[in-house]
């Protein structure tokens, strides 16, 4: 961590705030320059990800280091003096395998293996809970690898379709169309399965994101436009493992995990086969490969808490080139586009006196962790509790700008389908259609204008 910088950040706000009289903070708290609130950084190098808030000290700056060091480690098959339990069945080995630098993942090229995105599987209907149900003998998630003596599910094949495309003006982009397919499966999958490809999403904020009161993401609700705007978002509730109800949805593509606990201990179940006192029982239960052993979870509770606790507490990075003249017509053009509408600029965290480094706190997600219909050519065909197939969550847009920087690659939208802004924007339809259209038409200098604002995030 960069604490040289983030000691000046702290004596800069000091400075700023102490020459102001008693009660004028808000103008300067309003800044969204400072994107997660107090706990935003002042970095934007390749560790811009990957910062800790800054006000973290005694057990919580423990309790961090802790969880940086586990989201880290590298699992292994069992038996091993440490980090066992691998599998048997699996798609990564660690967390930071698919969240590269705390980062985004980057899709697969034809003909290259799947190393952070992954293949959600289900099958019509609905399970007990109102979620998705499982595929007989392959479970929610197609694990393409696994330990020495078990089987892979199978293999996961990606090709993509180009189309050349013109925007008004003459200048041309690229759009790429991927196609998945499941092969060489251990034993022949049943008749209607259902796909979703999921790309690794960045994991700082998340904390700060969790904080939102239900109440304030419930108040933008739509889901009949009464408003007329065309916008209409929708929540998703989901079960909740641990008060054995359904609670909000926050996390996930589709928002299908209500919390970041139960989200963390999904990932280490269904991705690296990691069981927890959450999902005590192994993802490869009910398949050839199942050992019928009664096991004690493989990732103790103390080390579950601690990564959750490291996700919650990862900082935010600041804005950059607040001031640019472009960035700011920019900003002005994002807001006449309707892309505000579902990429909410602002929200507040609640009150918590019991973690004051996330309480009260205006941050500037670019969010409303609702659903939206985000077309027929997004849809992934597969509905998620009550996600249909084209409906998606709003995901952040704070640190898109950092992402070339940090991961190397410009992979966004669920797929990674898109590799740069542009073609982000384009693939909008549905309730976002006429955002993308809006851009679509805008001449060459606006449209740059609003690329350099994403660019700023």
């Amino acid at each position: 961590m960069n604490r040289v910088l983030i000691i000046s950040f702290g004596l800069t706000f000091l400075i700023l705030t102490s020459c102001k009289k008693a009660g004028s903070l808000e103008p300067i708290e309003n800044q969204d320059w400072f994107t997660g609130g107090s706990q935003t950084v002042f970095i934007s190098g390749s560790n811009a990800f990957s910062q800790g808030f800054p006000s973290l000290a005694g057990d919580h700056a423990l309790n961090h280091e802790v969880g940086d060091a586990a989201f880290e480690a590298t699992f292994v098959s069992s038996p091993a003096p440490i980090q066992q339990g691998l599998g048997p069945i699996f798609n990564n080995v660690s967390c930071v395998s698919c969240h590269i630098s705390d980062g985004r993942g980057k899709a697969p090229e034809t003909g290259e293996n799947l190393m952070s995105l992954l293949i959600r599987i289900s099958i019509s209907g609905q399970d007990e809970h109102g979620g998705t149900v499982d595929v007989p003998l392959f479970g929610g998630q197609f694990q393409h690898r696994s330990v020495f003596g078990a089987q892979p599910e199978g293999d996961v094949n990606v090709s993509y379709a180009y189309q050349t495309l013109q925007f008004p003006d003459g200048t041309s982009y690229e759009m790429r169309k991927p196609t998945y397919s499941l092969t060489n499966t251990y034993l022949p999958l049943p008749g209607g399965v259902m796909i979703s490809p999921r790309l690794a999403p960045p994991v700082f904020g998340l904390g700060l994101l969790e904080a939102i009161p239900d109440a304030n993401i419930l108040a933008k609700e739509d889901i009949n436009d009464a408003n007329g705007d065309g916008i209409s978002g929708k929540a998703n509730y989901v079960w909740n493992v641990l008060e054995k109800r359904k609670t909000l949805g926050k996390f996930g593509w589709k928002a299908g995990n209500p919390t970041l606990m139960q989200q963390t201990a999904s990932a280490y179940l269904q991705d690296m086969g990691i069981t927890t006192f959450i999902f005590p029982q192994e993802a490869s239960y009910g398949q050839t490969q199942y050992d019928n052993l009664n096991d004690d979870v493989e990732l103790s509770d103390s080390l579950l808490y601690a990564v959750t606790f490291y996700l919650k507490t990862l900082a935010v990075p600041a804005r950059r080139n607040v001031t640019d003249p472009a960035v700011i017509r920019g900003k002005e053009l994002f807001t006449q586009a309707q892309c505000a509408a579902c990429h909410t600029p602002k929200q507040r965290t609640a009150v918590n006196v019991a973690f004051k480094e996330l309480s009260n706190q205006l941050i500037f997600p670019y969010t409303d962790l609702l659903l939206h219909d985000m077309g027929d050519e997004l849809s992934d065909n597969r509905p998620d509790h009550m996600a249909t197939g084209n409906e998606w969550r709003t995901p952040p847009l704070w640190g898109i700008g950092l992402t070339e920087i940090v991961n190397g690659h410009g992979n966004f939208l669920h797929d990674g389908r898109a590799r740069n802004l542009t073609e982000a924007i384009m693939w909008h339809g549905g309730e976002a259609e006429y955002s993308a259209n809006f851009f679509k038409n805008l001449p060459t200098y606006d449209r740059n204008a609003m690329l350099k604002f994403l660019k700023s995030l």
